[in-house]
């Protein structure tokens, strides 16, 4: 499953051509063991979605109020007989079919995760601006999607998220509030999410290194609102 899970128009910002989205999303729709895509956008956006995106082939479906509401509606699209779903952020315009596969091949009844390690010596800040404590690095890493699980048992995590009304930053952290096993498998530096205007100038610019040109387009967005 890919999603635009948020309110956000960093999806539909341009990369050279294409809108971030269709860049996140094509890894998929092109991928031989992927089944189904669904795309989770606005309410708004799926009354008239943009042709690009129909053109892909992807299922269409309205959002929720949080992230996770997103989810679990773009859940509910999928059959019942659904072995493994995969959960993308569609801000991730860069996910490989390397680490689609190294996603799904590292199953074993858990969930399973990409991530990479952290390079930078991290702190612990209070609200005012202390310095509380320095953390091992060695033990952090820093989560990316596509993020692994078992459909029924993810389906199931998300009927506990609606009744207790948690909201969560990813998959992954719902399935440790259940106390449910999720395993880390190394991630790709070059998946790389777009949050801040200078993500965008830097997703550019690799954009146009994969396509082979010295300078990336920069072009009014596809998709207004």
């Amino acid at each position: 499953m890919a999603g635009a899970t948020g309110p956000t128009r960093k999806q539909y910002a341009l990369l050279l051509d294409e809108p971030v989205l269709a860049w996140a999303v094509r890894p998929f729709t092109g991928h031989p063991r992927v089944r189904e895509v669904v795309v989770v956008l606005p309410a708004a956006d799926v009354e008239t979605p943009p042709g690009w995106l129909l053109e892909l082939g992807v299922a269409i479906v309205a959002g929720g109020r949080t992230r996770t509401e997103s989810v679990r509606n773009g859940l509910a699209w999928l059959a019942d007989a659904t072995e493994l779903a995969l959960i993308h952020d569609a801000a991730r315009p860069f996910v490989s079919a390397e680490l689609i596969d190294r996603v799904i091949a590292s199953r074993d009844g858990a969930a399973v995760i990409p991530a990479i390690r952290a390079t930078d010596t991290l702190k612990q800040v209070a609200d005012d601006g202390r310095i509380l404590s320095t953390i091992d690095r060695g033990t952090v890493w820093m989560a990316q999607t596509p993020q692994g699980f078992p459909f029924a048992a993810l389906r199931a995590a998300h009927a506990e998220a609606a009744l207790h009304g948690w909201d969560v930053t990813d998959d992954a952290g719902l399935f440790e509030r259940i106390g449910a096993a999720v395993r880390v498998v190394e991630g790709d530096p070059e998946n790389m999410k777009i949050t801040r205007p200078f993500d965008l100038d830097v997703a550019r610019l690799l954009a146009a290194r994969r396509r082979g040109r010295s300078e990336p387009v920069n072009r009014p967005p596809a998709h207004s609102g």
